[in-house]
């Protein structure tokens, strides 16, 4: 019987070999998904040399792998019927660290002309992750020709390994793995099934766990879409997400630049934050030719899609040393931009083509879309057009785009006017729209918190202002003398204007005036600062948690028409003590009905008082 021979590694091999096992990869459990796909890349070897027309050693073994684990013995083996290797490729590709078969294999193919786009491995390191959970490796391997012997490699990663000949053995390799004890873990069939799943799932060649096949679930995002059925695709959103709901749609396309990629995006039927259970971390896979490279990678996509949960496949990918990140930063902007306009070209395209299936994707997902104009100025442009609000001329729950409202627009309307509400009833009961609606003038209605800021961020669409209705610096049309209605005097108006400046203070409002702008209510609150709303001053002070504080002075505007204004003008003179009751109860209503009161004691207790003052007479 021969003696093994011995061989040394390259000089450098045991410092390399430490930063293998001890600092290259964040998680030892990635050896697994390494060495499957060196098994995949051996079997994909082999039959482009079949393709070849050449005729392989052992030639009816089916291109599979096969791994078997032993939790007796420790041990976990992973066999494929691959390309194999000779002596010399043994030296060549285990005895050199980051000297990779797989990149001399695919550097050949591109010099022939050929393809080889399911080749996985490039690095040359992935096989010396066995290490960081094996106290000794043996492989197994008989080359793919038929006058080559068969071989066993052998090394505990020390300074050198064996090679020595060995009978019976089957093309390809087979690797087995002795497990560390504090790695035991690897030899249950339990979490090995659980490494394949989360990293070789979609490995191209069947892989099969103690005789029983584990890759069962195809890798659809690199089929045409023609050859995948809307069942299937459901069935793979299932899987890949875990969830039991069904996709809204999905956005399943490839491109061949600025880069090449596959991907597959479902926009989901639920909305976890929604549901009150906190912020949602990234759900787009990153993989590099079916293989798992991040789970959930942090920069793939703005974060303002992470809602979105699907497939990105690449295999432009220039991946770090260890095949767990991504290291050239511009391409990772590159991805982010492709697959951001992509799809948002998608939601464009089918709110054009069935407004009630993306109208489904708004109610669910609007936050989202206004986080990203608030917070992505790049996309802020195309993001404005998917924005959907109710409308003060169209029915209850109806949503209008920004684009229908300037369609609407008459030639003489310049602005596209916004009112921020609690609700529909609040807003149309408040005194802000009369002034709108009895101009014929739309007004959008937002009722989220976030709707003012990102109106505010947005501030214009097609090249028309967007404006707050609140604002005191609006410019609307006049409008004639409503018939019966006779108004105050324009000097017992500046001097009902004047009393009421003077009783309410400077630090309640900036001014006092009468105005055209109301038709029904006696007074309005107008926001004096153009450039933060009412709701969003509420917003700011929530977040930094600020002590409650005055309202900030805003434009009491009154109605000359109104009966209330009239009768306080001539209360003045006869009773000056009800009259500034009742002038600081009519500030304060107007606060009141438009969402500015934020302490309403005052008001209640001066309700009693009136109410007292009443009751006497």
């Amino acid at each position: 019987m021969s003696q093994p021979e011995r061989h040394a590694f390259q000089a450098e091999v045991r410092q390399l070999l430490d930063i293998v096992v001890h600092a290259l990869y964040t998680d030892r459990e990635i050896f697994l998904r390494e060495l499957v796909s060196n098994a995949s890349d051996a079997l994909e070897k082999l039959r482009h040399t079949q393709l070849t027309g050449e005729t392989p050693f052992d030639a009816n073994l089916p291109l599979e792998i096969n791994i078997t684990t032993d939790d007796t013995a420790g041990t976990v083996t992973i066999q494929d019927f691959g390309i194999g290797m000779t002596q010399e490729e043994l030296v060549e590709n285990l005895g050199t660290i980051a000297h990779s078969g797989s990149k001399a294999f695919l550097q050949a193919l591109k010099e022939k002309g050929g393809a080889a786009e399911n080749l996985i491995g490039q690095f040359g390191v992935g096989f010396y992750s066995a290490f960081m959970v094996a106290s000794e490796v043996k492989v197994y391997t008989h080359s793919w020709q038929t006058d080559a012997p068969g071989l066993v490699w052998t090394s505990d990663g020390g300074g050198d390994y064996a090679i020595e000949p060995v009978e019976g053995q089957r093309r390809g390799c087979k690797i087995v793995l002795k497990l560390k004890d504090d790695a035991k873990e690897f030899a249950s069939a339990d979490r090995v099934r659980q490494l394949l799943a989360r990293y070789s799932n979609y490995v191209a060649f069947p892989v099969n766990l103690n005789g029983e096949r584990v890759n069962k679930v195809e890798a659809i995002w690199l089929k045409q879409k023609s050859e995948v059925t809307p069942e299937q695709y459901k069935e793979f959103y299932r899987f890949q997400t875990h969830l039991p709901d069904e996709p809204l749609t999905w956005l399943h396309f490839s491109v061949d630049a600025p880069l090449a990629l596959n991907a597959l995006l479902f926009v989901p039927g639920v909305n976890p934050e929604r549901m009150g259970f906190g912020r949602t971390p990234p759900g787009v896979a990153l993989y590099c030719r079916k293989v798992l490279i991040d789970p959930e990678p942090k920069e793939l996509l703005p974060e303002w899609l992470r809602f979105l949960r699907g497939v990105v496949d690449s295999a432009d990918l220039p991946l770090n040393i260890s095949r767990e990140s991504m290291q050239d930063s511009a391409l990772v902007q590159k991805l982010n931009r492709v697959l951001t306009k992509r799809f948002l070209k998608f939601l464009e395209e089918l709110s054009n083509k069935d407004a009630a299936a993306y109208e489904k994707i708004y109610r669910l997902f609007q936050h989202y879309i206004k986080e990203g104009i608030a917070t992505d100025y790049e996309h802020r442009t195309a993001l404005s057009g998917l924005l959907r609000f109710e409308s003060s001329t169209q029915p209850a729950g109806q949503l209008t785009s920004l684009a229908d409202y300037v369609a609407r627009m008459t030639s003489e309307q310049k602005e596209i006017y916004f009112l921020h509400g609690r609700d529909r009833a609040a807003v149309e009961s408040g005194p802000y729209l009369e002034a709108f609606k009895a101009r014929g003038l739309e007004v959008l209605l937002g009722f989220e918190p976030l709707d003012d800021f990102v109106m505010s961020q947005l501030g214009a669409f097609q090249e028309k202002p967007i404006v707050n209705a609140d604002q005191a610096d609006l410019k609307l049309p006049e409008l004639p003398d409503a018939p019966g209605a006779e108004a105050l005097s324009s000097e017992n108006l500046a001097a009902l204007c004047a009393w009421l400046k003077e009783i309410l203070g400077e630090n309640r409002v900036a001014s006092v005036e009468g105005g055209s702008r109301l038709v029904d209510s006696p007074a309005v609150a107008l926001n004096s600062d153009s450039m933060v709303s009412a709701n969003m001053r509420r917003i700011l002070r929530s977040m930094k948690n600020e002590e409650q504080a005055p309202p900030p002075a805003v434009v009491l505007q009154i109605n000359p028409r109104h009966p209330l204004v009239k009768n306080l003008a001539a209360l003045r003179a006869k009773d000056a003590d009800l009259a500034k009751l009742v002038g600081e109860q009519l500030y304060d209503s107007a606060l009141l009905a438009g969402g500015l009161l934020e302490d309403p004691r005052q008001f209640v207790q001066r309700s009693y008082t009136l109410l007292e003052r009443v009751s006497k007479n």
